[in-house]
């Protein structure tokens, strides 16, 4: 931000001050300048906000691609996890269950890691 486009109290005091020193004829002028400004300052300020929302979309895309893999590849190793255990055991439930309940943990751990509370700038 440049400080011809930082609008403040001086701005305003500055061209209070030129009107007393111009008088009322050049009112028009003064004030076309003041809100050409205004209008700068406002549209530099939507272009920040909007490439700040093209950011946090694309972040989220990415996480939700991230979890879906997550997702994938914990079901792919679940699989022979409950397998063995099953096979190798006579009651095999409790470690399947205590796998089952890790992977689960993993992935909600994931999840609140891109889902968590969102900053409000």
């Amino acid at each position: 931000m440049s400080q011809q486009d930082d609008l403040g109290h001086g701005d305003i005091e500055a061209a209070l001050a030129a009107r007393r020193e111009l008088g009322a004829r050049y009112d028009a002028e003064l004030v076309d300048g003041f809100a050409d400004r205004i209008e700068r300052a406002v549209e530099r300020r939507a272009a920040e906000r909007g490439e700040l929302q093209q950011r946090r979309t694309a972040g989220t895309e990415g996480g939700r691609i991230r979890q879906f893999v997550l997702g994938v590849i914990s079901v792919g190793v679940g699989v022979p996890i409950t397998i063995v255990p099953m096979v190798a055991t006579d009651n095999g439930l409790p470690a399947v269950v205590v796998a089952w309940l890790g992977i689960a943990a993993v992935n909600a751990a994931h999840a609140s890691t891109i889902n968590g509370p969102q900053r409000r700038d």
